[in-house]
């Protein structure tokens, strides 16, 4: 299970591993899924040992694993508040801002410490 707590190298090996389990489970070759995927062998071999590779080559190993949709789990698509929606008249949120000197938390007690 990938968790928070692990290395970003721990992760990178932990999904080498998975895309190399799926592609044994389907009784592909790296060089095979290469092909199919449109990335050179090295790059499956690289994916496969927890080495870092671009994104787009990633998605494109997912897709030729026909794990495309899993990228679902990854980033899944949040629905706007109403009430954001409202206060925003509509509008689509494009960035974050800074919170104004008066809207910052200020520290919160229990009112009973004296």
């Amino acid at each position: 299970m990938i968790k928070n707590e692990m290395s970003d190298e721990a992760i990178l090996n932990e999904i080498g591993l998975r895309i190399a389990r799926c592609r044994l489970n389907k009784n592909v070759t790296q060089s095979a899924l290469a092909i199919e995927s449109g990335v050179s062998t090295p790059t499956i071999q690289r994916a496969e040992g927890g080495a870092s590779i671009q994104l787009v080559k990633l998605i494109r190993i997912l897709r030729a694993l026909n794990l495309i949709e899993n990228i679902e789990l990854l980033v899944p698509e949040l629905a706007f508040s109403p009430l954001q929606q409202l206060k925003m008249k509509g509008k689509i949120r494009r960035r974050a801002s800074l919170l104004h000197e008066n809207e910052k938390a200020a520290d919160w007690t229990w009112g009973d410490e004296g």
